[in-house]
């Protein structure tokens, strides 16, 4: 099996907040920065893309600080999102999965317990839920429902050679993790099971918790998948684009 390469792509950041945004109950008085990304899963015969940030009018109505349309990103790296044809959204918070629409040729990859709460549960559209969500997103998947370019998956499931997404809820109901052959051995795209690095070293969630438990259980499962520790990979950490080889702006390899 041939490996994968796997690139980081900052669209928007940094921002800035108390530590425990992303330390639940932890360092409220330290600040902390954090970044949103996509990802990018290279094969010989492949490109998977995992995640798709946000379009630019949402980017435009919330003053995403240093926003790049997810397209151009790609375009930097030679992928062109209009002829992308796997998507994988780990979840469907607005900073993941507002920009599905630019993948017009994709399939998209999702747990079926994610789409059936945030579209389908009437708990949804209470406030403290509605709060991580956004219209544009949820009326592009609902209108896909049906759609064989949709693929719900029932847990754990290969969806190209060695390349497998992985249930590991908590953070939302059915998030979803990638694990992906490469030179160093099994990777895993943790997405938001971890916002940073030190969820993981610490096993310590961020503060936006959706099941506690399932959350710690899930760090079990993706800690075994992955070959070393170095290769299990957060959501959000600003270590993604400052300590890893940079390929062009915004984008590093992480392996």
């Amino acid at each position: 099996m041939q490996p994968y390469e796997i690139y980081a792509l900052k669209y928007a950041g940094p921002f800035t907040s108390s530590g425990a945004l992303l330390m639940w109950v932890k360092d409220w008085e330290k600040t902390v920065e954090r970044n949103y990304y996509i990802w990018c899963i290279k094969g010989p015969d492949a490109v998977i893309v995992v995640d798709t940030g946000v379009s630019p009018q949402l980017a435009g109505a919330r003053g995403l600080a240093g926003y790049v349309n997810p397209r151009e990103m790609l375009g930097r790296i030679g992928v062109d999102a209009d002829t992308v044809t796997h998507v994988v959204l780990t979840h469907i918070h607005w900073d993941h999965a507002n920009g599905v629409g630019l993948f017009p040729a994709a399939r998209i990859y999702l747990q079926e317990r994610e789409y059936r709460f945030w579209i389908e549960n009437s708990l949804a559209s209470r406030p403290s839920f509605r709060f991580y969500t956004d219209d544009e997103s949820l009326s592009c998947l609902a209108a896909l429902k049906d759609n064989r370019r949709l693929a719900l998956l029932t847990g754990d499931r290969e969806i190209l050679p060695g390349v497998e997404c992985l249930l590991a809820p908590g953070h939302s109901p059915g998030l979803q993790a990638v694990a992906v052959p490469t030179v160093r051995g099994t990777a895993v795209l943790g997405s938001d099971c971890a916002h940073v690095f030190r969820n993981f070293q610490e096993d310590w969630p961020s503060s936006f918790i959706f099941d506690l438990a399932a959350w710690m259980r899930s760090y079990d499962k993706l800690r075994a998948k992955v070959a070393s520790p170095e290769l299990l990979f957060p959501g959000h950490d600003p270590l993604m684009a400052r300590e890893y080889p940079r390929v062009a702006e915004g984008v590093t390899r992480l392996v």
